[in-house]
């Protein structure tokens, strides 16, 4: 399997885990493969693309070389879904600092709203290949 577009998530964090499984579920080609920001590949994708090793609070999507973080990423990724999701990436006419305002609200509060988990949660079997 290539892994040309990997989504890059806060491991610990249950409203990030809930955003994978969504991705998981609606997914149908299966393109997108999985890391946790805190695993050995997140770490070394985070090192090679110059993003910050320890700052979770950005979903990231590298899509084909290209990054995408926080409200951006998360809309290309919708876009991506296609079907009714593909129609959210409107959203993406929200001038960025708006967007990225609001999901940095969510971002640091996704803790105390959606808890936090001791350890990422381990992939079922018949996902896993798609997890680096």
């Amino acid at each position: 399997m290539t892994h040309n577009k990997i989504l890059l998530f806060d491991g610990v964090c249950n409203f990030c885990d809930g955003t994978v499984q969504f991705v998981l579920k609606h997914d149908k080609k299966e393109v997108f493969s999985f890391a946790s920001l805190q695993s050995e590949a997140g770490q070394s994708l985070l090192r090679k693309h110059g993003l910050p090793l320890e700052d979770y609070d950005s979903f990231v999507y590298l899509d084909e070389g290209k990054v995408h973080t926080k409200s951006t990423a998360a809309l290309r990724v919708l876009k991506e879904l296609g079907g009714i999701y593909r129609a959210l990436y409107l959203l993406i006419a929200i001038p960025k600092p708006i967007r990225d305002a609001v999901y940095m609200m969510i971002a640091k509060n996704r803790y105390k709203w959606f808890g936090k988990k001791d350890a990422c949660t381990l992939p079922s079997k018949d996902v896993r290949k798609r997890f680096l």
